[in-house]
């Protein structure tokens, strides 16, 4: 868990005020400092619950995508697809998850260049378990009711949108 600052003002708030004298008012400053503030500190703390399990993460996201896939296995192109990040990073994620027991790979049979990583029972058992920890601490987000996380979610998806993550329909309802 991160340590908690304990200082009598807000920094960000302080930044924000210092920079509005200096250049003028840049709202956006102070709402990606917070944005990254917060990341430091949800980071920290899932972090600190994943690493009984030997998890950051990065390795418990592809865990519970395997988990969400028909037969448990996904090729590492559409892992890399699904959880967004580069297909160096997700070599070095199964790598890891390999070592430990929690996925194995396997030749795609469609695709004969292709690997499947393919979730363990062992891996499965430790999903599960991970789960129920992060579920009992509300991901790090407990300061927030339901109403609250839904909110957070809906003010971030035109960032996510905007980045190209995903192609928003025009009349159709997100999905939370």
């Amino acid at each position: 868990m991160p340590k908690p600052l304990s200082l009598s003002f807000d920094p960000i708030a302080r930044a924000d005020e210092l920079w509005t004298r200096r250049w003028g008012a840049v709202p956006s400053m102070a709402a990606i400092t917070s944005v990254m503030r917060a990341q430091q500190i949800l980071l920290a703390q899932v972090d600190a619950v994943l690493k009984p399990y030997g998890l950051t993460f990065a390795r418990y996201e592809a865990l519970v995508l395997l988990t969400f896939s028909k037969a448990g296995e996904l090729p590492l192109s559409k892992i890399g697809e699904r959880l967004m990040v580069h297909p160096t990073s997700v070599t070095n994620t199964v790598d890891r998850l390999e070592r430990a027991g929690l996925v194995a790979r396997r030749p795609n049979p469609l695709d004969g260049r292709g690997v499947l990583a393919a979730i363990t029972a062992q891996g499965r058992r430790v999903v599960e378990d991970a789960t129920g920890d992060l579920v009992a601490m509300d991901f790090g987000l407990g300061g927030y009711d339901e109403a609250g996380c839904r909110e957070l979610f809906e003010v971030l998806r035109p960032l996510r949108v905007a980045a190209g993550d995903f192609v928003e329909e025009p009349g159709t309802e997100p999905e939370a």
